[in-house]
């Protein structure tokens, strides 16, 4: 934990420097794990807006492989415990550490998108999440963050942009009463991608923007069916 709590004065002091951080919804995160942490991702800085924003403890997580060699990250992700993935391929290694820690207690931070977008809204999203969230059988803590795309541009022209996470409700995935399969998965993706496009400003919210799932969740309604209805034709580049 001392670990956590070192790294969180770190990062406290850098984002005050950087940015004016605005969080909304602490309430709604679970007093304990295990819970799956799902996220967008807009920037390098999103780690740190995370444990910044969120209330300290210990926490598993993601990051690619490259970062594993980087002289600065790479020992300090190590340090925080870390779980190195590779991209573009179904790591089927770090998806069994990832699930063993879930099932030891421990709450996993991951963004289902699998990298940083590069254009500032969100980008389809790989089964990961869904995957995790189905075998552990655990909640889903949906988070949003909005304006770390222009957080190191606004501080270039000495501005402190004001950045936005916005903690939703713990929801689960609904029961099929079977395991679930790729369709599956890819409509527990657009539904977990759904929760996380709520919290964030629209311009934000690229592929899962105006969507009738969306719009349910908006409106108080279940999204569930209209993601599996989507799941008929899904969104490009969908996959684990």
């Amino acid at each position: 934990m001392w670990r956590f709590r070192i790294s969180r004065v770190v990062f406290t002091l850098a984002q005050r420097i950087l940015c004016r951080l605005k969080v909304e919804g602490l309430e709604n995160v679970p007093p304990d794990g295990p819970y799956i942490l799902t996220v967008n991702h807009l920037s390098t800085a999103d780690i740190g807006i995370v444990f910044v924003g969120f209330p300290p403890g210990a926490y598993r997580y993601f990051a690619g492989e490259k970062w594993a060699k980087h002289w600065l990250w790479g020992p300090l992700m190590s340090w925080l415990g870390v779980i190195f993935v590779n991209r573009g391929e179904v790591d089927r290694k770090a998806l069994r550490e990832a699930l063993a820690a879930i099932e030891g207690g421990t709450p996993f931070a991951l963004a289902p998108e699998g990298t940083r977008s590069k254009v500032g809204y969100m980008q389809p999203a790989k089964d990961g999440a869904a995957y995790l969230a189905s075998q552990a059988s655990v909640p889903i803590l949906p988070v949003g963050i909005s304006n770390s795309d222009i957080l190191f541009a606004g501080f270039r022209r000495m501005r402190r942009v004001t950045v936005t996470m916005r903690i939703g409700k713990p929801f689960t995935l609904p029961d099929l009463g079977r395991r679930a399969r790729g369709q599956d998965l890819s409509a527990y993706t657009c539904l977990i991608m759904t929760h996380i496009a709520a919290l964030v400003e629209p311009r934000h919210r690229g592929v899962y923007g105006d969507t009738p799932a969306l719009a349910a969740l908006q409106a108080g309604e279940d999204p569930w069916p209209y993601c599996e209805a989507a799941t008929a034709k899904p969104l490009a580049g969908n996959h684990t």
